[in-house]
């Protein structure tokens, strides 16, 4: 894998500003032969498209063909553009690994800015992916990465999620192969977060995100940029993942030392972190019961409260760990926890 070709699958529509996006992919891109981009521009918009052009043959530009309207339910017509973006990923995850036969592919949207570590950092996870069966995804995203929620003195610090962040992430030729056939119609990032896609299965995330978001102006009209996504911390210290050793992140190993660390932690109510007392004990456990001690932790505390299938942001076995005034904390479901309620939704 050390010479493997990953691909980065741009996905572009309407917006210019693509150029912030892929001024920094080129600055950082150690390799133009291990590391080629793919931008695949939907929308046919001309401004757009004589952005990518500039880039001449530092890029790959590809079209998607159709840009038809999509018949969707009455109901569903102010949600077109869900349904347009997810035809326009099942045509361009089909280039790369039908047409353009590629082993891996890290996706990125237009709107994104990377790391300077951003390649680093999914090249060292690549043999991860491809050995460990129960991950199915590699993310540059920490959806509670805000600046003052993370550790950036920990910036290699990375962890198992049930959560499919998205936002920069890798994944497989042969998840492809299985998820092609049932590809969604629409709203395919929701779709993936469902526990008949997911198996099960787990994503690598980072502690100090490897992407942010400029792009407030979308389909969702900035949902979430004002409260969160304008605040994510963009990781700017280069950490060398090819020489660190990652094999803590295999399922067993990181069962046998995270959940351990997590449940040793000492238990605080959240009126202690609060008020910043009990600083002696370093990080500490905050326990939730259900879905709404869970909504109301999180809300209290700046995290993302939402859940998708039951799963919590950046949660693995239903802990999310984050930083509170400067302390680790997390967040946690009581050690007896048996799996994930698909009805917290």
């Amino acid at each position: 894998p050390a010479g493997a070709v990953l691909p980065v699958l741009v996905m572009a529509c309407d917006r210019s500003t693509v150029r912030r996006c892929l001024d920094k992919l080129l600055r950082y891109r150690p390799s133009a032969q291990r590391f080629p981009v793919i931008v695949s521009q939907d929308c046919g918009h001309a401004e757009t498209a004589r952005v990518i052009a500039s880039y001449g043959d530092a890029v790959a530009h590809i079209r998607q063909p159709d840009l038809s309207d999509i018949p969707v339910p009455a109901e569903h017509r102010k949600f077109q553009g869900y349904y347009k973006i997810a035809r326009h990923y099942r045509w361009a995850l089909g280039q790369v690994f039908r047409t353009f036969r590629y082993r891996a592919a890290i996706v990125v949207e237009d709107d994104l800015e990377v790391a300077p570590d951003f390649f680093e950092y999914f090249q060292a996870a690549f043999p991860l992916l491809l050995a460990d069966r129960s991950l199915w995804c590699v993310s540059a995203w920490n959806d509670n990465g805000k600046e003052q929620m993370v550790d950036v003195g920990q910036a290699e610090l990375l962890y198992r999620t049930d959560f499919f962040p998205g936002l920069g992430w890798l994944l497989l030729a042969e998840l492809w192969d299985e998820l092609e056939p049932k590809w969604p119609r629409a709203f395919w990032d929701d779709w993936m977060r469902q526990p008949e896609q997911r198996r099960d299965r787990s994503c690598v995330r980072p502690e100090v995100s490897r992407t942010m978001t400029f792009g407030r102006k979308g389909v969702s009209h900035g949902q979430f940029f004002d409260q969160y996504l304008k605040f994510i911390k963009l990781n700017d210290r280069f950490v060398p993942f090819t020489q660190l050793d990652l094999s803590y992140l295999k399922k067993e190993e990181y069962e046998r030392s995270f959940l351990p660390k997590v449940y040793a932690a000492p238990e605080v109510r959240v009126e202690e972190l609060q008020g910043n007392r009990r600083r002696e004990l370093g990080a500490v456990r905050l326990q939730y019961s259900g879905r709404d001690s869970f909504k109301a932790f999180a809300k209290a505390l700046g995290l993302m409260d939402d859940l998708k299938s039951g799963v919590p942001r950046a949660g693995y076995r239903g802990i999310v760990s984050f930083v509170y005034r400067g302390r680790r904390v997390y967040l946690a479901p009581p050690s007896d926890w048996t799996g994930y309620d698909p009805s917290w939704s």
